[in-house]
């Protein structure tokens, strides 16, 4: 079955990076245009960074130039490199395809200021 597992989550102070990763299963990866997304309390799910299944990317303008989405296709995964991180990325990070795959349970973002 169709399964998205994140990973990379964790606490963090202001300015420092983390690299969150998200295996996918059970599609053919190769042909997804690939997405991360963030869920902060009491906000509704947003777009992070997309990734084409040629590799074009672009991101919301709040992490324009901190961070990087990429993909390695042999491994069936996705990347974002987050730097600079600041407070108001704290929140749960998940990947999907423009909501068309069955969510993962994502990986907890926490920027301590």
């Amino acid at each position: 079955q169709v399964q998205l597992v994140e990973s990379g989550g964790g606490l963090v102070q202001s300015g420092g990076s983390l690299r969150l990763s998200c295996a996918a299963s059970g599609i053919t990866f190769r042909i997804y245009g690939m997405a991360w997304y963030r869920q902060a309390p009491g906000k509704q799910r947003e777009l992070v960074a997309r990734i084409t299944r040629i590799g074009s990317t672009n991101y919301a303008d709040s992490v324009k130039g901190r961070f990087t989405i990429s993909r390695d296709n042999p491994k069936n995964t996705v990347y974002l490199q987050m730097n600079s991180l600041k407070p108001e990325d704290t929140a749960v990070y998940y990947c999907n395809s423009d909501g068309t795959l069955p969510w993962g349970q994502g990986t907890q973002v926490t920027v301590s200021s």
